[in-house]
């Protein structure tokens, strides 16, 4: 384990210091807003630090992402089109991990320019921006390549989630 690395995980500030209540709701509003425009099901997640057994077995913020993927039941959705966006602020890492449904019609660099653009609000101590960019963003993307169908029902919690 790297030590600098163990320190900054344990001694990181509570998540809702950067996403406090109101932030969080505007996140679950614009995950809601952008739902009903595509079939995909956008699952926003923050951790302010990873926890203790992960960090000493030299886990960084995609595996957990992953776990979390699965944790979270992203993946239990009929379409097979989930989407986490995974915060981990400790390492000041982006993750979006998607289901197959969204893997076959949105190429990962489409990913890629939405946690690079969190990123640089993210570098501003810009969360809020950030994490609405974000959403937007994937809503975005989904509504391009996963057009709503009618009778589509949410079938995952618009809330945000702090781990």
């Amino acid at each position: 384990m790297d030590l600098m690395r163990g320190i900054r995980h344990l001694l990181h500030a509570p998540a809702s210091r950067r996403f406090p209540p109101d932030v969080m709701q505007e996140i679950q509003q614009a995950i809601a807003e952008g739902e009903r425009h595509h079939d995909g099901e956008i699952c926003f997640a923050v951790e302010a630090r990873l926890p203790l057994r992960s960090l000493v077995a030299g886990h960084h913020a995609r595996a957990r992402a992953e776990d979390l993927f699965a944790q979270l039941r992203v993946w239990d959705t009929s379409r097979k089109t989930g989407v986490l966006i995974y915060v981990l602020l400790a390492d000041r890492a982006i993750e979006i991990v998607a289901d197959r449904g969204v893997m076959s019609r949105l190429p990962r660099p489409a990913w890629d320019v939405v946690a690079q653009s969190m990123r640089k609000h993210f570098q501003q101590d810009d969360w809020r921006g950030g994490a609405l960019e974000g959403v937007k963003a994937m809503n975005a993307l989904l509504k391009r390549h996963l057009p709503a169908t009618p009778g589509q029902v949410g079938e995952l919690p618009d809330q945000p989630i702090v781990l």
